[in-house]
């Protein structure tokens, strides 16, 4: 297995690095091939602009179609170009992260707006009155898995059913349906780890233990049964799930989710 841990903290002694850097250990001793895009360390520029796309970059700046020409070219800029070969390497990617202010660092966000790029990510496949591009379940990385390894400070029951910030689930579906599944990348069930800013050391045993448990199961759990755009849940062009497939008592971002 190949796979790529795209990691998002600043501190080299967070907890989030001591994951990330158990990770790699865990999974090369285990025989697997392992990048890591460390970003922070990287010095990761977060923000799009035209320096991005070449000097070919349009004024005003489009960065939909800027970013495919730019694709398609091979006018990227050096450090998009080789995020974008580590990913079609991968056969799986770990997203490493805290949760800050409901959603991903900005870093990291800054990392998809810049890499999934107009015809890599996004804008591929038949768009006819019959079929609406290649994407949610298709798409240049289908046939690839993730896992968001999230830490949250809060308590868990903050992020329950009934918890006042929120399901977790809720909170991760723009990540794992919106930004991964969009291109076509599986995600398995998140790891999430609670209460992280009040762990002591004699709590980061049985972390990782838990941590290395889920890193050996990564090409057995099965990923999130999220319904494919193209195969027939929803009606075309208007994208709206068919009648009569709602699980009984679900709703909102539930819909999406199979059985």
């Amino acid at each position: 297995m190949k796979t790529l841990i795209v990691h998002a903290h600043p501190e080299p002694k967070s907890l989030n690095s001591s994951l990330t850097d158990l990770a790699v250990s865990t999974l090369t001793a285990a025989g697997h091939e392992v990048q890591v895009s460390d970003l922070y360390a990287m010095n990761w520029k977060a923000t799009v602009d035209a320096a991005d796309y070449g000097p070919s970059a349009s004024a005003p700046l489009r960065v939909a179609r800027d970013s495919g020409r730019a694709f398609d070219t091979g006018t990227l800029t050096a450090d998009v170009r080789a995020e974008q070969e580590k990913l079609l390497w991968a056969d799986t990617i770990i997203f490493q992260f805290p949760l800050w202010w409901y959603g991903m660092p900005a870093i990291l966000k800054g990392w998809v707006d810049r890499v999934f790029t107009y015809h890599f990510a996004y804008g591929v496949g038949e768009h006819s009155a019959t079929k609406y591009g290649e994407r949610y379940g298709e798409g240049t990385l289908a046939g690839r898995r993730a896992l968001l390894s999230v830490t949250i400070g809060g308590k868990e029951s903050h992020y329950d059913a009934r918890g006042i910030n929120g399901p977790i689930d809720d909170l991760l579906f723009p990540i794992q349906h919106g930004i991964l599944y969009y291109p076509g990348i599986e995600s398995l069930p998140p790891f999430v780890l609670y209460g992280t800013d009040r762990l002591t050391d004699e709590d980061y045993p049985d972390i990782a233990k838990a941590w290395q448990q889920r890193l050996h199961t990564l090409e057995t759990t099965e990923p999130i049964p999220f319904r494919k755009q193209n195969f027939g849940d929803y009606e075309i062009p208007s994208l709206q799930l068919k009648e009569g497939l709602e699980p009984l008592g679900r709703s909102g971002f539930g819909l999406h989710v199979r059985g």
